[in-house]
């Protein structure tokens, strides 16, 4: 059975890569307010079924695409039940057809690895190399539910913040598209 811990609102006690110990460093500078569970790997969207469960709210889809050439990069961001294909994307952003980057490039420009895609690898995107695309149906929800940048511990913010502080903040903006 698939192990999710009771929510806290307390960081982890051990970071398991840079990028999780900077969303906690983080959170702790701006004051955000957050619950969060442990989890077992978390790798699939029914993995993150119990996940919503414990913190009542819904996990975000974070997808991270590429050009054929892998030099124009994006992260996007769609509802865990919506069926994702990539030809819908490119022609909501009007590009040709986008695929899934590499493992290596995940880690290399995000800092994480297959599973924990997060909207806050941004803070490791300084050369702004990456296009952040929203699916505006994630704006009407009020929990934003993501990975920390681990596949073993899930978060629940407020969309708001992450939508009006958190992304401004890594200095993307970002482009919303219907999915």
């Amino acid at each position: 059975m698939f192990f999710v811990s009771e929510a806290k609102q307390t960081e982890p006690s051990i970071f398991h890569t840079p990028l999780q110990q900077m969303v906690y460093e983080m959170f702790r500078e701006k004051g955000v307010k957050y619950e969060r569970v442990d989890t077992d790997p978390a790798i699939t969207m029914e993995d993150c079924t119990r996940i919503d469960e414990r913190l009542n709210m819904k996990t975000v889809k974070t997808l991270f695409l590429c050009n054929r050439q892998q030099t124009n990069f994006y992260l996007v961001v769609t509802t865990a039940q919506k069926p994702f294909k990539t030809k819908d994307l490119s022609a909501a952003l009007g590009i040709s057809r986008l695929s899934f980057a590499p493992v290596e490039l995940l880690n290399s420009i995000l800092g994480t690895d297959i599973g924990a895609a997060t909207v806050f690898g941004l803070m490791l995107d300084n050369k702004m190399a990456v296009q952040l695309v929203i699916d505006n149906d994630i704006l009407a929800e009020e929990w934003y539910g993501c990975s920390d940048g681990t596949t073993t511990s899930y978060l629940k913010l407020s969309t708001a913040w992450v939508i009006n502080e958190f992304i401004p903040f890594t200095g993307h903006t970002p482009k919303f598209v219907q999915l």
